[in-house]
């Protein structure tokens, strides 16, 4: 559990697909499926090579703040590719996020996700 002092706050580099972008139709077995784009996995993959790892996993409602920079003004701000790339390295789903904080950036150099994690105060629980 993330304690109401602990903040786990960390920058990754790359620019995430948005969620209309990341998925794919494909044939498995016949059968029509949607997976993750390359783009999105190429993406998961270097995101999680920056993650800061967290054992043991972080438990409880969790509150996230990320500012993500892109590198041009067309993509959508979309949060979702990111949640799912921490779950299994910060937290063990992203169900545990309960609060969100997303804005957009524009860094045409550096893009950029910048991250803070803590535990989430909610009112009424």
């Amino acid at each position: 559990m993330v304690s109401n002092s602990q903040v786990i706050c960390f920058t990754a580099y790359g620019e995430p697909a948005s969620k209309s972008n990341s998925r794919r139709l494909v044939r498995v077995g016949g059968n029509p499926r949607f997976i993750k784009s390359k783009k999105a996995l190429d993406f998961i993959k270097q995101f999680q090579l920056q993650t800061p790892i967290q054992i043991p996993l972080v438990e409880g409602d969790l509150s996230v703040t990320i500012k993500i920079y892109y590198a041009s003004r067309r993509p959508d701000l979309d949060e979702s590719v990111i949640l799912d790339a921490m779950q299994g390295i910060i937290y063990a789903n992203d169900r545990q996020v309960k609060e969100k904080h997303v804005s957009w950036g524009l860094d045409r150099e550096n893009p950029r996700s910048e991250i803070k994690i803590e535990a989430a105060v909610l009112e009424g629980v």
